[in-house]
């Protein structure tokens, strides 16, 4: 019985070794998959950012003029973390979110990435507060009303970060009741507002989104927010250098760059459709 026993523990030993093996084996295939994995999409996220890069570079030299390349902001709504950090691994630093609650929660991910951060989603004045908490905030592109500057700017003080907020007024250039944004009319006053009452804000351009579907150039949404452009320098309140203009998708960054865009804001033809 006791050779029985021993003979009975041995195999039952063996077998649970044998299990533990299969087991360790299928975990470590499987982490070699999701590695080949992360780094196939890796390669895939820094080809595409090079390039869109190449494209941006080849639109602004066909310009003719001797502004500084414009902005890439890599749109990054919907992605995981782990893919923001592949496409800030090949050099990408500005990155765009819509929603005040992903971005509070990728910011905190990513603490240890100097990560600029654009807002460029509709946002509530209750919002705020819990917007300016991220530290690396570096631009909100979507200011809309003096009250919701207004409130921007107090909720930004504040924090006392030692610096002020960069902004961007948005305007519905399309007049589609879908878009957020002001009148092209408003604009002036808006742009006057934040610069002679926000002090903790910095007043940096203009932003739209435009209509869908439009193929070719010229561009009525483009050109709609280079004339608001010219109607704050026209009344005095900043010089038009001084003026940036945010405009420009997946779709159509190219065009936008050729109407004098500053900053384009592409998501898809990096990160692939959500």
């Amino acid at each position: 019985k006791k050779q029985f026993n021993n003979v009975y523990a041995s195999i039952r030993c063996n077998s649970m070794m044998d299990k533990h093996i299969s087991t360790h084996h299928i975990t470590t295939m499987e982490e070699q998959k999701d590695a080949r994995k992360m780094e196939d999409q890796k390669d895939a996220i820094g080809t595409a950012i090079c390039l869109v890069k190449e494209k941006i570079r080849i639109a602004h030299t066909k310009c003719h003029t001797r502004t500084q390349e414009p902005r890439l902001v890599a749109v990054s709504k919907t992605k995981p973390s782990e893919i923001i950090r592949l496409a800030y691994a090949h050099g990408q630093r500005h990155f765009g979110e819509n929603y005040v609650q992903e971005l509070v929660e990728k910011a905190n991910l990513l603490s240890d990435l100097d990560i600029r951060w654009h807002f460029i989603g509709h946002l509530q004045r209750n919002k705020c507060n819990l917007l300016t908490s991220v530290l690396n905030l570096w631009a909100v592109e979507t200011v809309d009303s003096d009250k919701l500057a207004s409130q921007l700017n107090s909720s930004w003080k504040r924090r006392e970060y030692g610096r002020r907020l960069k902004v961007f007024v948005q305007v519905n250039t399309s007049a589609e009741d879908s878009k957020g944004g002001c009148s092209p009319s408003a604009v002036p006053e808006l742009v006057r507002h934040i610069v002679s009452t926000c002090d903790g804000l910095e007043f940096c351009g203009l932003m739209t989104i435009g209509r869908e579907g439009h193929d070719g150039c010229p561009n009525p949404d483009f050109e709609c927010l280079v004339q608001c452009k010219r109607l704050i320098s026209d009344q005095g309140i900043m010089k038009a250098d001084d003026v940036e203009l945010s405009m420009g998708m997946s779709a159509d960054y190219e065009d936008a760059i050729a109407a004098c865009s500053t900053s384009v804001r592409v998501g898809s033809a990096i990160f692939g459709s959500r």
